[in-house]
């Protein structure tokens, strides 16, 4: 049997913009693949990371690469070893799921071996800017029950502040994208303490994390770009406490799960992250928020327009995907 093999890529707006520490984007550019076999067709898609030197054209290459063998049948299994981590291979892999589901009649979480999906509640994100207006922003979003909050290093104290202050009730977590050093560490440390901050995602760059280790602290630290794609969790247990699971890092919700059973076995708290995509990117991560203990797959929450169909959203609660949309 021959299999089609289509890729493309596709621009959404987002909302008001998205600023971290290290960039500012006003559209989510994301790589959709589909592999039909005629009557079933399978979906993937995945947003590059330029952290890690990614790009929209560098994953289409990618993808166009094993593009062949995709028409001929390769396996799931036989992509882990043909294609590095990264999000080319989360697309193809999530387009493969996909098509499986359809293929066998059986969702996607029966197949991976998880039972009937449930609602989750998903943190919402607060882009990284002055205090005043971070406050802005938080009083806004202070009835969700989850927030999460981008930090950029210096200063991050006076915004740890004012958005607890406008969001007394919320659960709190702070993301600082590599963007804390020594002159700022610990009073960001103890504001965020002091805000009872429920975790700080990456607060030191990966190549100086070393810091981390046997450092006493109140609040859970979580490895998001210590955890590098196609790296497993090896190394990061004296310094973290829980790891951030993403699909595009990962390459593919295979080898996420087998992230979250090597995560669960070395006791660190799991939390599901996500790039800046549409509901299709965040459907198949649905199955990993099942076992985290963090959620963070607010992506179309943040578009000016999502795709549709898409996920289903009342307020912060995340419904499980619909076959139409995946899996």
């Amino acid at each position: 049997m021959t299999f089609f093999v289509h890729i493309e890529t596709e621009s959404f707006e987002i909302a008001g913009g998205f600023k971290i520490s290290r960039e500012t984007r006003t559209h989510a550019r994301v790589v959709v693949v589909t592999i039909s076999d005629g009557p079933h067709t399978g979906r993937g898609e995945c947003v590059p990371y330029p952290r890690y030197g990614e790009s929209l054209e560098s994953v289409q290459t990618q993808i166009e690469q094993i593009a062949p063998l995709l028409k001929d049948g390769l396996s799931r299994a036989e992509l882990q070893g043909g294609m590095p981590a990264g999000a080319a291979r989360n697309a193809v892999d999530c387009a493969l799921w996909d098509l499986e589901a359809k293929r066998t009649g059986k969702p996607a979480a029966e197949l991976a071996g998880i039972g009937a999906l449930k609602p989750v509640t998903t943190a919402f994100t607060i882009s990284v800017d002055a205090p005043d207006v971070m406050a802005q922003k938080t009083l806004a979003a202070a009835h969700r029950p989850l927030l999460k909050i981008k930090l950029a290093g210096p200063g991050d104290d006076e915004r740890i502040t004012a958005v607890r202050t406008a969001a007394p009730d919320s659960t709190l977590i702070v993301d600082a994208n590599e963007a804390w050093d020594e002159s700022c560490f610990e009073r960001n440390m103890a504001a965020c303490e002091a805000a009872g901050v429920a975790l700080i995602e990456q607060p030191l760059p990966a190549s100086d994390d070393g810091l981390l280790a046997g450092l006493k602290r109140t609040v859970t630290i979580c490895a998001d770009e210590s955890l590098h794609p196609g790296k497993g969790i090896e190394g990061l247990k004296d310094k973290y406490d829980a790891v951030n699971i993403k699909l595009d890092k990962a390459g593919g919700l295979t080898e996420a799960l087998n992230l979250v059973k090597a995560a669960r076995e070395q006791n660190f708290q799991i939390m599901i992250g996500c790039m800046l995509g549409t509901s299709l990117a965040m459907a198949p991560a649905v199955l990993i928020a099942q076992a985290a203990d963090f959620v963070d797959l607010d992506g179309p929450l943040l578009l000016a327009k999502d795709r549709s169909p898409g996920l289903r959203f009342e307020g912060s609660t995340l419904y499980p995907p619909e076959p139409e949309l995946w899996g």
